[in-house]
């Protein structure tokens, strides 16, 4: 752009309007920094609507998905925005000291182990087939993080309920589905329960063309390797200072907190957080992750 057309729109004020159109649109998807993220844009009422495909596992990996467990509260000493080692099934200061809350017998402790507890997340590449607020994206692959509700969804498709309905593998090219992603506002929170997949069919009718959307999907082991976790010691070290046991000590960090699906009333989730409370929920994990690993060695 040259400075005679910078005038030139200063006088329009073009500039401003793409200005404030950018830092809605920022403030919107959370602006998490990573431009491989994709985010359901949504409107002023919590209301959002994209056509999305989870694409299969990245050359070279396994499963087209990661499940990643962190911890995200406020304390005395600040934030604690961590990953949880219990995500390589090592142990975790945070579980281990919600679990002496859960059982010290009273309510307040397990109230604050609530607020404290894991946030599961899973990650996966997917393929942007319809986005109304940002069409540019239409037609790229990106990396898309969610919460447990989508992934009950996704493996609802491949293990149905019913007997009149087909199994279908929502990560597949020629066999899956487009998966309609629908936000709506319920009391505050975030909600996708009426999202679903449309008919079962190939992703495009070009083998090739599919198979260089393939070549461009982004590793996901990254995200659960060993160096994307601090130290047992350093997580411990950094809960004392934000439970205000070791002073105050100045931590730079970003603080951003996801609004996704899995972030809901502590009255609906109730999870338990003690080793033998907690132990039903994270065995179904483990059970829905060895059904995907043994469909990745068929």
């Amino acid at each position: 752009m040259s400075f005679a057309n910078l005038k030139k729109q200063s006088k329009l004020g073009s500039l401003t309007a793409k200005l404030v159109k950018e830092v809605e649109k920022m403030n919107s998807n959370g602006a998490s920094g990573d431009d491989r993220l994709w985010k359901l844009d949504v409107d002023k009422s919590g209301n959002g609507y994209a056509v999305i495909r989870f694409l299969p596992a990245p050359e070279n990996e396994d499963l087209p998905f990661v499940k990643l467990y962190s911890h995200a509260f406020q304390g005395p000493g600040g934030w604690y925005i961590e990953n949880s080692l219990t995500t390589l099934g090592q142990k975790d200061p945070v579980s281990e000291y919600n679990s002496q809350l859960w059982n010290n017998g009273t309510d307040a402790g397990k109230e604050l182990a609530r607020k404290q507890k894991r946030k599961l997340t899973y990650i996966s590449n997917i393929y942007v087939v319809k986005d109304p607020a940002n069409p540019e994206n239409e037609g790229k692959t990106f990396l898309f993080k969610y919460g447990k509700k989508i992934f009950d969804k996704l493996t609802a498709a491949m293990q149905p309920e019913f007997e009149d309905e087909e199994a279908i593998d929502p990560f597949d090219f020629w066999q899956g589905a487009n998966f309609k992603l629908k936000a709506k506002n319920v009391a505050g929170y975030r909600n996708y329960d009426s999202s679903e997949f449309a008919a079962v069919s190939p992703l495009l009718d070009d083998d090739d063309a599919m198979e260089a959307i393939w070549k461009k999907e982004l590793s996901l082991s990254e995200f659960v390797a060993p160096t994307q976790f601090k130290s047992y010691e350093e997580l411990k070290t950094r809960l004392e200072y934000v439970l205000g046991k070791r002073g105050v000590k100045p931590v730079t960090q970003d603080v951003e907190v996801e609004d996704e699906e899995f972030v809901t009333p502590v009255a609906e989730t109730r999870e338990t957080v003690s080793s033998v409370a907690s132990s039903s929920s994270e065995i179904e994990d483990d059970d829905t992750l060895s059904y995907f690993q043994r469909l990745a060695e068929n």
